[in-house]
């Protein structure tokens, strides 16, 4: 691919490409939901939000079905996807979900896979409505995700439209090459043009103590210099802020730049810590940093109503 004439060549900052670690982590979508829906429920017990969290699991479930059953999503032709590239633009614009048919799907097909759980009523009229909807007023709702134009008095409804959209983002992100997504910008992610969910700090092998920031639409991990802001690149003012008497495994990244943070989990120290899981099951933290005035920068679908 390096050789194409409109595809950026890798940079040559002396060191070996096999000792880099890989710009990008594409999701795998076959085992991303089960594994989030595990680590909601594990969360859950004792929790304060312990039935919120539980209903996400079964949200996570039903996502994981239909990552599964879904026909596969169709891919731009390579020639445009290494232009984009080229052009330090995303691969797979997230505008395009909104008329991609597995999106669509994914939205008629939750209420039924969701209709025995137990939820909010609240949660259940919102379901109701999805499944009496017509497909504009359907589209409508991705569109309003993706657009980030939620209307307060709808929020219920569009978890559910931001949860199937997850699921056309993840899989259409597992099918490019890895090597094809290139840097966007600060904030950005390489495959979607999503915003961060949080970011953690890796302990795999060969890449461990590596940061990758994490997408909240499509999941892809892009790698992202440690102590330098995800929001706005600054490498000035940044401090962590932890809650007294919790575990260090997460914490929020804070710049005084642009006042905004978003969530680092160390996850060399725990490897079960799960990107949006584990943000939902820490929203104390997100309390105590917006009330000392800084803005969140991460952008969670299942943290819509707080």
């Amino acid at each position: 691919m390096s050789d194409d004439p409109g595809f950026p060549a890798l940079e040559d900052v002396g060191i070996a490409e096999r000792d880099k670690p890989p710009f990008v982590r594409l999701p795998k979508p076959e085992t991303l939901f089960g594994l989030r829906a595990m680590r909601f429920a594990a969360l859950a017990p004792g929790h304060q939000l312990e039935a919120y969290l539980l209903f996400l699991s079964e949200v996570a479930k039903a996502q994981d079905a239909l990552a599964r059953a879904l026909p596969a999503p169709a891919l731009p032709p390579l020639a445009e996807m290494r232009r984009r590239a080229g052009h330090a633009m995303p691969i797979l614009p997230r505008e395009e979900l909104a008329g991609e048919p597995s999106a669509m799907a994914a939205l008629v097909e939750l209420p039924a896979l969701l209709a025995a759980v137990v939820m909010p009523e609240q949660a259940r009229a919102a379901l109701g409505r999805i499944a009496q909807a017509s497909d504009e007023h359907r589209q409508a709702m991705l569109a309003a995700v993706l657009a980030d134009a939620v209307p307060v008095e709808a929020f219920a409804e569009h978890i559910f439209a931001a949860a199937a959209l997850q699921v056309a983002a993840a899989r259409r992100a597992a099918l490019l090459d890895p090597l094809l997504p290139q840097p966007v910008a600060d904030g950005v992610c390489p495959c979607c043009g999503g915003p961060p969910v949080s970011s953690a700090v890796v302990g795999d092998a060969n890449i461990e103590g590596v940061r990758y920031v994490q997408c909240s639409l499509c999941a892809t991990q892009w790698n992202h210099v440690r102590v330098k802001c995800v929001s706005c690149g600054s490498t000035k003012g940044i401090a962590y802020q932890e809650i007294e008497g919790v575990a260090d495994t997460i914490k929020a990244e804070t710049c005084d730049e642009c006042r905004t943070y978003v969530k680092i989990l160390y996850q060399r120290k725990d490897m079960e810590l799960e990107s949006v899981a584990d943000d939902v099951a820490s929203l104390g933290l997100d309390l105590l940093v917006t009330e000392a005035g800084w803005r969140r920068a991460g952008v969670n679908p299942f943290l819509l109503g707080y």
